[in-house]
């Protein structure tokens, strides 16, 4: 038995605080990462030791509530635990401004509306002329949304390590007062329509989700290996998740 193993068994079968204390020292790496992976898209306006602080108590929880012998990965329930806990305080800053998430849901609607207009997702031009701006004006207006866009696609999915079935935020920092499409769907078509729509993105936009959400690279680096600005990537990451929430507002309207 490992020494690693050895704290788990001695804290489960105990309560030890030593125990805890010192698989809390242990896996407090997780907490950085996770906190800097969220947070390097974030305004500077965003306190970092905030979401250090959530994070800290997601990771206490999740040792609490870890059960070895179910045979997961810690790191991996952990992780769930942990984001959930920094997206809880992101939530509670509101750090994105109204008129932001006004204009986020805007282009949610036009994508949603030209593709069910269409029977296929809108080419830019098409965008544009919906909403009468020019292409230069919807690359602002991308870039503009962004920040409601950057969090974690993981969020929707359930707990892979638990039995739950929870279906959370999709990569955005929820408005209060919006209607959230995901408690209007069930886990298994949200599922399948988040699995058609990013499997008919154009390429670029589908490199660019998989990368950030499944490679988990920061759209700087996402930049180098495309050859192209970090504003550009930004952009491109905005339009494709901003289809996904499109395709599910379709789905609850039709």
């Amino acid at each position: 038995m490992s020494s690693l193993d050895a704290l788990w068994k001695e804290y489960k079968e105990t309560g030890s605080k030593v125990a805890k204390d010192k698989l809390l020292v242990e896996y407090a790496h997780l907490v950085k990462y996770i906190v800097y992976r969220l947070a390097v898209n974030l305004p500077q306006t965003v306190d970092r030791d905030d979401l250090i602080s959530a994070g800290i108590l997601g990771l206490i929880k999740s040792v609490e509530t870890f059960e070895p012998e179910r045979g997961f990965k810690f790191e991996t329930y952990a992780g769930h635990k942990i984001r959930g806990a920094v997206l809880d305080e992101l939530r509670a800053l509101d750090w994105v401004p109204r008129s932001i998430r006004q204009k986020s849901r805007e282009l949610q609607r036009t994508f949603a509306k030209l593709e069910n207009e269409l029977g296929r997702m809108p080419y830019d031009d098409e965008v544009c002329e919906e909403l009468g701006i020019s292409t230069k004006e919807y690359g602002d207006l991308l870039s503009d949304v962004a920040p409601t866009t950057l969090i974690s696609l993981e969020e929707s999915m359930p707990d892979r390590s638990t039995d739950s079935k929870e279906i959370r935020v999709i990569d955005t920092i929820e408005d209060p007062g919006s209607q959230n499409p995901l408690r209007e769907l069930g886990f298994n078509e949200v599922k399948a329509i988040l699995k058609d729509t990013i499997a008919n993105l154009p390429e670029k936009e589908k490199l660019v989700v998989a990368l950030y959400h499944y490679e988990e690279l920061t759209l700087k680096e996402i930049g180098v290996v495309l050859n192209i600005s970090e504003s550009r990537v930004s952009q491109i990451h905005s339009k494709a998740i901003l289809k996904l929430r499109g395709r599910l507002l379709q789905r609850i309207n039709a």
